[in-house]
């Protein structure tokens, strides 16, 4: 997370911004760490008065203190346009460390005190906490599965038989037919996902991660090659040779991580 913040970070200062890197990592760190355990964090918060109960509680609570603490110490600054500072280091701390957040959420969201999660698997008969510790980790293994071969079939199929551009403005080598093929890859790895490890699911529900996957998996592949044209660069970074950098390798998770987090949250458990 901390590396892909500062590889968006350096493509905003490509475009002329200059982002507290210092304040939106710190801040990305306490985001990260609300989605993982928001306890960790009550006691001080009891001192005065009643504290955050949840994971999204305590996320809204750091955006909060986030915004003004990030905006007075843009006064301090004579560094470029504020506008453009405060508000590249507000995206990133949303773009990169909630999504990731959310990646932690969803591994975590498996645990057996929490309210939706509890009721939905009481009706299930499910008792065995080492059983939901389990399915939070299968969870995650299964939504990069889909996003994988949802990728990778959008390749394939695209390079043999693309024909119609999908948004050559933006990734001119991406077609129709590409986009299709991973769609359905996506849907028919989330199924397949059901049926071995994910038996939590009902069959429309994981149609429906599947759907999601295959939406805004590519979506998210999309809105990083936007960025990345309009900085006038190939790849984030470096860092990974042939591969580019660590965004370029998680774009499509960063807008499939807090969907589907949600969609579990307060669809699938809180509405069954």
């Amino acid at each position: 997370s901390t590396v892909s913040l500062l590889e968006l970070y350096s493509l905003t200062k490509v475009k002329g911004a200059n982002p507290l890197t210092f304040a939106g990592l710190t801040m990305g760190v306490f985001v990260l760490l609300s989605f993982y355990n928001a306890k960790l964090f009550v006691i001080p918060f009891e001192l005065f008065g009643e504290a955050p109960n949840s994971e999204s509680q305590f996320f809204l609570l750091v955006l909060l203190i986030a915004f003004p603490v990030i905006s007075i110490i843009e006064l301090f600054r004579n560094n470029g346009s504020a506008l453009m500072n405060v508000s590249t280091t507000m995206m990133g701390v949303l773009y990169v460390s909630f999504c990731f957040g959310t990646l932690i959420g969803l591994r975590e969201i498996f645990i057996p005190s929490h309210i939706p999660m509890r009721n939905y698997f009481h009706e299930m008969n499910v008792e065995s906490n080492a059983l939901l510790y389990r399915w939070g980790g299968y969870t995650v293994v299964a939504v990069y599965a889909m996003i994988w071969l949802c990728d990778s079939a959008a390749y394939y199929v695209g390079s043999a038989m693309g024909k119609h551009k999908l948004f050559p403005r933006v990734s001119p080598n991406k077609s129709w037919e590409g986009a299709i093929a991973g769609f359905i890859f996506a849907v028919v790895a989330a199924v397949g996902a059901k049926y071995l490890f994910l038996e939590y699911l009902h069959l429309n529900e994981a149609i429906i991660l599947g759907a999601i996957v295959g939406v805004f998996g590519q979506i998210g592949d999309l809105f990083e090659s936007l960025l990345k044209r309009d900085a006038g660069v190939k790849d984030s970074s470096n860092l990974i040779p042939g591969h580019g950098g660590v965004l370029d390798r998680f774009d499509s998770l960063l807008f499939v991580s807090p969907i589907v987090y949600f969609y579990l949250d307060f669809i699938v458990f809180s509405l069954s």
